[in-house]
């Protein structure tokens, strides 16, 4: 099976939050958006700018985003994935981030893999990729 991770679930294992998605580990393939990478690293900035990071934490966070993204195969955010993302849903999403990674999975989902599953911790996110047809995992 292949899964969809967002942000939400790499943040969680990088930042060593409790409850990570472990069974994320037993889909033979996870996919994710290159825009995930992005959003990863600039929470790891905001922590650092916060001093909730000293330097070595934040390097290592950062060396962690980048492993974490060496399992996955990452989307490019094309112009077929800004339009799935900008056509209707069936509920609000919050912020345009959340938009883009339903976008590429729905795209992903229609072309390569139609049992794609959806990793999140993001409740309303995990909500519209229901509404969608997802099966989802994390929350």
């Amino acid at each position: 099976m292949i899964a969809y991770v967002d942000s939400s679930v790499l943040l969680r294992f990088v930042l060593d939050q409790p409850d990570p998605l472990l069974g994320l580990h037993d889909f033979a393939q996870r996919i994710t958006s290159a825009v995930t990478e992005v959003e990863c690293l600039r929470v790891i900035d905001a922590s650092r700018l916060a001093g909730e990071l000293n330097d070595d934490e934040y390097a290592d966070r950062r060396a962690a985003v980048f492993s974490q993204l060496r399992r996955m195969r990452r989307v490019v955010v094309s112009g077929s994935v800004l339009r799935r993302a900008g056509e209707p849903l069936p509920a609000p999403l919050k912020a345009l981030d959340a938009a883009i990674h339903m976008g590429t999975a729905l795209q992903w989902r229609d072309h390569e893999a139609p049992d794609l599953v959806f990793a999140t911790h993001d409740r309303q996110q995990g909500r519209v990729a229901r509404l969608l047809g997802f099966a989802v995992i994390g929350i």
